[in-house]
């Protein structure tokens, strides 16, 4: 009789065996061990920083910011090296190094709306957006921003309706239609994005106010409209390249045109991409003064017709009470900034309410 071998049952793995410990891992939480050795690395630098700026004699705060951080950082990677790995630890100090930079910039930023939003608030009422400087002198309680206001707001809605129609079509040309002068006009583009604010307006100062037009409100809607121009044409192109390639094969497959494909295919699908870029390119043109100073001069008489006359404008409005030197005309300019600041936040922010909800639309479809 012939028995058949007995062959071994393969041994079934073991689902708790630990992972191989040589193949490096990026920790997602941390644990109680990691936020020891971070009290002890901030103490340590906050100690070594007391110390040295005592021996050196050094009374500058920032001074002792930068030694006590330097000396965190450092802590930070020697003790999780040696509790754990190299890899960890490069892991660790760079994760740390980039979460301080993230709270320093926010930092900043909320110290600047705190300091302006206490220097300014003190000065708010509804008489201060109703009135004007016409009929106040530097010392005079009252006057507000009236007529800046209405400048700010007609040079915005002048430089919007030139800028956005030219900066949509050639963002356009550059991604949809890709014709023989897309390299050259590209090049353009950016180089008119480093252009300084001063030379806009003395390009329309030369070109418009020193030949017979005046100062006008028109004329600073313009010089901001080149300023705006290549900022919504890069951000638009660069929504113009998120829009899948498929929505356009199917209307061409359709037998659609091309301009038809894009006028009533991509665009609508870009639709709050493009709104978004519009609204940046508003945001970074409405705190400029240089090219307004050139241009509308700024007034301190209300002025409705933005093609005839001088006219005010919030940065002009802010930059002339600042240079006067007294508490009061200075008091009236940080309540301005305040209203500035509160436009640009919320045309951020509505830029970015925009540009969720299309991403989201985008992602549904």
């Amino acid at each position: 009789m012939i028995v058949d071998p007995v062959v071994p049952a393969e041994p079934v793995p073991d689902a708790r065996a630990p992972e191989d410990t040589d193949v490096p891992f990026r920790p997602k939480q941390l644990s109680a061990k990691d936020r020891v050795e971070y009290l002890l690395s901030a103490g340590s630098g906050l100690a070594f920083a007391w110390a040295l700026c005592l021996v050196m004699d050094w009374r500058a705060p920032l001074t002792f910011a930068i030694w006590a951080l330097v000396w965190f950082l450092g802590c930070t990677y020697v003790l999780s090296r040696d509790r754990t790995s190299r890899v960890v630890a490069q892991d660790r100090f760079v994760t740390t190094l980039i979460w301080l930079s993230g709270l320093l910039a926010v930092g900043v930023l909320v110290w600047m709306l705190v300091f302006v939003f206490l220097k300014g608030v003190g000065g708010l009422s509804l008489s201060f957006f109703t009135e004007d400087m016409a009929e106040v002198g530097p010392l005079d309680p009252g006057g507000g921003i009236k007529a800046a206001l209405i400048g700010t707001l007609q040079q915005i809605a002048i430089a919007t309706v030139i800028s956005v129609p030219i900066a949509i079509l050639t963002a356009v040309y550059l991604h949809e239609i890709k014709g023989r002068f897309a390299t050259p006009v590209r090049f353009i583009v950016d180089a008119m994005s480093g252009l300084p604010s001063i030379v806009a307006g003395l390009v329309v100062f030369t070109i418009w106010v020193n030949e017979g037009g005046g100062f006008s409100g028109a004329s600073a809607g313009v010089a901001l409209a080149i300023m705006m121009i290549p900022i919504v044409t890069r951000t638009a192109e660069e929504i113009l390249r998120t829009i899948d390639d498929g929505l356009r094969e199917s209307a061409l497959a359709l037998g659609a045109p091309q301009w038809r494909a894009v006028l009533q295919v991509v665009l609508p699908t870009a639709r709050s991409g493009l709104i978004t870029a519009s609204i940046l390119g508003v945001a970074r043109a409405i705190g400029e003064t240089a090219p307004v100073l050139l241009t509308a001069f700024g007034s301190s008489v209300t002025n409705l017709n933005p093609f005839s006359g001088p006219q005010a404008n919030l940065p002009l409005y802010i930059w002339g009470l600042l240079r006067e030197p007294n508490e009061v005309s200075v008091n009236r300019a940080w309540s301005a900034a305040l209203v500035l600041i509160m436009l640009v936040l919320v045309l951020f922010t509505l830029a970015r309410v925009i540009g969720e909800r299309g991403a989201r639309k985008r992602g549904a479809r």
